[in-house]
């Protein structure tokens, strides 16, 4: 689940530019000068709706199939992606103490080879969650 991929409908705005709503999260909207500005906004404002529902303990909702949205004139359907991982990775970067236990014979082996214990404990985390 670290791609989310959700239908957003893209609306000419009337001074130029667009806004942009999601039909599965209806409080998630967003607008742009142009086409560009306007997708990267809806990949942010997806983002933080995304992660607060997750904050709040709100289950995701089901991606509507794009064939399902119905636009209005002067709409059109995009499909728009979102990296949770890369979210994640670039806005959640604080750092967090974990005390864990180890042998104490591993421990005196990986000091005499100058393993730095949570460099190997994040390259571990990461090749667990398939990053």
């Amino acid at each position: 689940m670290n791609k989310l991929f959700y239908p957003a409908v893209f609306h000419k705005a009337e001074e130029g530019g667009f806004w942009v709503t999601f039909p599965d999260i209806p409080e998630c909207m967003t607008q742009g000068e142009d086409m560009q500005q306007a997708y990267e906004m809806a990949v942010e404002a997806l983002g933080l709706s995304i992660t607060t529902m997750e904050e709040e303990g709100e289950e995701l909702p089901k991606a509507s199939a794009p064939d399902m949205v119905l636009t209005e004139e002067g709409s059109f359907l995009v499909v728009v992606e979102f990296d949770l991982m890369e979210y994640r990775r670039r806005n959640c970067s604080r750092a967090v103490k974990k005390t864990l236990s180890i042998p104490e014979w591993l421990n005196e082996a990986a000091i005499r080879k100058n393993i730095i214990f949570f460099q190997v404990l994040q390259e571990a985390l990461l090749q667990k969650v398939n990053m």
